[in-house]
């Protein structure tokens, strides 16, 4: 009704976190910047987050346990169901590879980190475009052939190159580590998929966006947390929903 609409003019959104946690921070503070942009005064997101351990979902990845990483993400979705989350967000580019376990271990909405990432592409004209990220992101189809199904021409860097990108996202962002000699690695790859055509580049990792920024790049940066972040702040606040 209108007066409960007033009280509670938002949905609650559950976040599936803390892989890395340093990128679910961000998420955290981008959200409530965005909601309280859209609402004004005290508004803040009404989001209930479950942190999980990173070091034994680094160590499935390492492995390639997909399935036990499926029944892990599940099972922190139906806890979030069960806390009142009516929709869901993975905060992480990598672990939608399982997003599909999750949507169907709990019918809920996941708001989809490639698909805002390419809307947010094609709203600027985009067509090719470079990615970065994991390994996983980077080669295999959950991500890189949603991005083509969507109508984007996806590059990826060569082989040396990916491996020093993944390297520098486990070894050092998820360990809250900025170091310029890794922005500047990050840089010169991006120059060279600039060189090879690319329109734009997606920070395709969530701790990516915390060391590379648009003033960083010859071509448009497209930070998949900042906007997985806003497409939160949307869901949050569409007051269709009572």
């Amino acid at each position: 009704m209108k007066s409960n609409d007033k009280a509670r003019p938002q949905r609650t959104l559950g976040i599936i976190g803390g892989m890395s946690w340093e990128s679910t921070e961000s998420y955290y503070r981008l959200i409530n910047e965005g909601v309280k942009a859209e609402l004004g005064g005290l508004h803040s997101a009404d989001l209930l987050i479950h942190s999980l351990d990173f070091a034994p979902i680094g160590e499935l990845q390492a492995k390639g346990e997909w399935a036990q990483m499926g029944a892990i993400l599940a099972s922190s979705g139906k806890r979030l169901q069960a806390a009142g989350a009516q929709g869901l967000l993975i905060a992480t580019n990598t672990m939608h590879k399982v997003a599909d376990e999750v949507q169907e271990a709990t019918g809920l909405p996941i708001i989809h980190i490639v698909d805002t990432t390419a809307s947010a592409i094609q709203a600027q004209g985009l067509t090719k475009i470079g990615l970065l990220g994991t390994q996983f992101t980077m080669t295999q189809g959950f991500y890189k052939q949603r991005l083509t199904d969507s109508g984007l021409q996806v590059v990826i860097p060569e082989e040396n190159a990916r491996v020093e990108v993944h390297r520098i996202i486990y070894e050092e962002l998820c360990q809250g580590q900025l170091l310029d000699s890794s922005r500047e690695y990050y840089q010169r790859v991006i120059e060279q998929l600039a060189d090879a055509g690319c329109e734009g580049v997606i920070l395709g990792c969530t701790e990516i966006g915390m060391l590379i920024k648009q003033a960083d790049s010859p071509i448009p940066v497209f930070d998949t947390t900042a906007i997985h972040a806003r497409a939160a702040v949307r869901f949050l606040v569409d007051k269709a929903v009572g």
